[in-house]
């Protein structure tokens, strides 16, 4: 694996970039307006049968809020929290009847009541905006997130070989670079993760993948 010289983006870089976009959104690069097709996808098809209705879940990176909407729109209990207090402090404006659901959290710094507490952790686009030599920082967390039968939802970019260091951000995984972190991590597949085409994007290929504790 490619060891990256790049320093890691820090929550003022991200606060920053959501300062500067002055409530516009399209000004946000990576905010889509609408929740991930990959997420909804899953909570049409997956989800019913394996998460109960008003189950706890965490949405990890959540940004502006969307899929963390989403999720509640379809009666889950969410909490969502991302380390920019820029960003937070929009989806609160953006959403106010749900806005305690919205929290500022550093992924290296969790809360020890949020520990083992959540029935689904959702985590889309994190893992791919850190280097590689720094994804363990990310994966490593989210098993601490999940119950004793909780799972963890992983979407982001796939790749079929590895990527250079200097290929991103954002930097795509393979499916086996995902393995070995969730492995690493003391998450277990549940099924087989899935290498596909982003259905408007043919050129950008994505992982979806569905975790649970090892123990």
């Amino acid at each position: 694996m490619a060891v990256s010289t790049q320093p890691a983006v820090s929550p003022v870089d991200f606060d920053a970039i959501y300062a500067e976009a002055h409530r516009d959104p399209t000004r946000v690069p990576w905010d889509d307006q609408k929740p991930h097709r990959a997420l909804v996808t899953w909570l049409n098809h997956v989800a019913p049968s394996l998460i109960r209705c008003g189950g706890r879940v965490a949405v990890v990176g959540c940004g502006l809020g969307d899929d963390a909407r989403e999720l509640m729109r379809r009666g889950y209990d969410v909490v969502a929290f991302d380390c920019s207090a820029e960003a937070i402090e929009w989806a609160r404006e953006i959403d106010p009847a749900h806005a305690d659901c919205f929290h500022v959290a550093d992924l290296t710094d969790l809360p020890t009541k949020w520990h083992h507490r959540f029935d689904l952790v959702v985590e889309i686009n994190t893992i791919q905006a850190v280097p590689p030599d720094r994804r363990s920082t990310i994966v490593n967390p989210l098993a601490t997130l999940p119950a004793r039968h909780g799972h963890v939802l992983i979407i982001c970019r796939g790749a079929r070989e590895p990527e250079r260091s200097d290929d991103g951000p954002p930097w795509a995984l393979t499916l086996d670079e995902l393995a070995s972190l969730t492995h690493e991590a003391g998450l277990e597949p549940e099924g087989e993760p899935c290498l596909f085409e982003d259905d408007k994007r043919p050129d950008v290929l994505r992982i979806r993948g569905l975790y649970r504790r090892a123990d």
